[in-house]
């Protein structure tokens, strides 16, 4: 199905809902699902972004943003996944716990607005990945639009491109509870120091990174194409004095550079020795 028919199928699907409240993080998926249903729904679109430890500072003021650049109301709530037991000991189905908590608030949030129907951006390239979470999305009726109407990332970042939104090539986006590695304990002071040293990168031009905590080793990850950059010698003193000011007493690169679920790649394995 060419992008244009899938566009057709998307817009359908929102109309016939009448009305919905989304989960909005301000990345390029849950943007594009946002713009698409306010030209499709009008004013009965409702974004709901959650605040939370794990959810970078500044993608929670660029969502704001965002929200008001696309005229449809927001609603902020606060979110701490840390309380959620079971959910700190960062188990393989760690996301299942989040994603319970978070739409269990957004759907409370959309009642009291009125709407039924609460949507999120996966899309159907994240069909392709591990993702517990989704078990959560199916019990609480939470539907996917981009991913029911077959549209991959790449389709989502063309189409973003073509009506201007400024999401099309934004980096993707992954909660910072993803950078440990299963069963190693998540604390706000660790969310915090991983948060830190990505914060010292992109500052530096690094468009994709990923700082995985791996106890005392900072486990980076960028773009292939950017691993000599980082080595540099003053970035790299600069990436060795933040890391350790943050609390890391080690540093490496990985080099394989940045791969979207490397904390999934040991999974199998696991599983294999049981």
């Amino acid at each position: 199905m060419t992008p244009s028919r899938k566009m057709q199928k998307l817009r359908r699907m929102l109309k016939n809902t009448g009305g919905m409240a989304i989960a909005f993080s301000g990345g390029v998926d849950s943007t594009f699902l946002a713009a698409v249903a306010k030209e499709v729904l009008g004013d009965r679109v409702l974004l709901v972004t959650a605040l939370s430890p794990t959810y970078p500072a500044r993608e929670q003021k660029s969502a704001e943003r965002l929200a008001s650049r696309l005229g449809i109301r927001q609603e902020i709530v606060v979110s701490n996944e840390l309380k959620i037991p079971g959910f700190a000991g960062n188990p393989v189905n760690r996301c299942y716990y989040c994603k319970r908590e978070l739409f269990r608030i957004v759907s409370d949030v959309a009642g009291r607005h009125g709407l039924t129907v609460v949507a999120d951006g996966s899309n159907s390239d994240d069909l392709n990945d591990f993702r517990p979470g989704r078990k959560a999305l199916k019990e609480l009726k939470v539907i996917s639009p981009l991913l029911d109407a077959g549209l991959g990332k790449k389709e989502i970042r063309n189409l973003s491109r073509q009506m201007g939104l400024p999401t099309a090539d934004k980096p993707s986006l992954a909660c910072l509870a993803s950078r440990f590695p299963y069963g190693s304990r998540i604390t706000e002071k660790k969310l915090c120091a991983v948060d830190v040293v990505e914060n010292m990168l992109r500052g530096q031009g690094f468009r994709q990174v990923r700082v995985r905590h791996h106890g005392e080793t900072a486990r980076i990850e960028v773009e292939p194409v950017e691993i000599p950059r980082i080595v540099n010698p003053a970035i790299r003193r600069k990436l060795l004095k933040c890391a350790k000011k943050a609390g890391f007493s080690y540093v490496a690169v990985d080099l394989e550079g940045y791969r979207t679920g490397s904390m999934n790649e040991t999974l199998g394995k696991k599983r294999g020795k049981k």
